[in-house]
């Protein structure tokens, strides 16, 4: 993983604004069923640590026994999926006021992708069992 940095950034209307101590540079891509019915296609986000900083009113809800979804009150953009055990914010990377940095360089639930579509991004795939497998030990599956 390369050195992380610090980003900003704001929902749709404005109303929410963030900043992210410790984003990555790495963009992941989450195929699962829920992210897809969630945001209507893959979820494309950035691990931005546990430092980030919210102002404006957002509205978060239990998406799963091990995370929580946020959404801004006003215009409904989604915020982030955060892990309840490690408080880790994965934030969609179209908030970010500068993404330029940003590389995909992963896709998640890669089984459970549609056939309707595809990236062309050569990226570390990985499936369903494999990455509840990863997060085994760390208390999150």
């Amino acid at each position: 993983m390369s050195a992380s940095f610090s980003a900003k950034g704001h929902c749709l209307c404005k109303a929410v604004s963030f900043e992210a101590k410790t984003a990555s540079h790495e963009i992941g891509v989450c195929h699962c069923n829920m992210c897809r019915t969630w945001g209507g296609g893959p979820y494309v986000g950035v691990d931005c640590g546990t430092d980030v900083a919210f102002t404006g009113e957002i509205s978060s809800f239990d998406s799963s026994d091990w995370a929580e979804r946020a959404f801004c009150t006003t215009c409904g953009t989604h915020l982030y999926y955060k892990f309840k055990g490690t408080g880790q914010v994965i934030m969609p990377a179209g908030l970010f006021d500068d993404a330029k940095s940003l590389v995909m360089d992963h896709q998640i639930f890669i089984d459970e992708k549609p056939e309707y579509y595809d990236f062309a991004n050569k990226t570390k795939n990985m499936t369903g069992a494999e990455v509840m497998e990863m997060f085994a030990g760390s208390g999150e599956s």
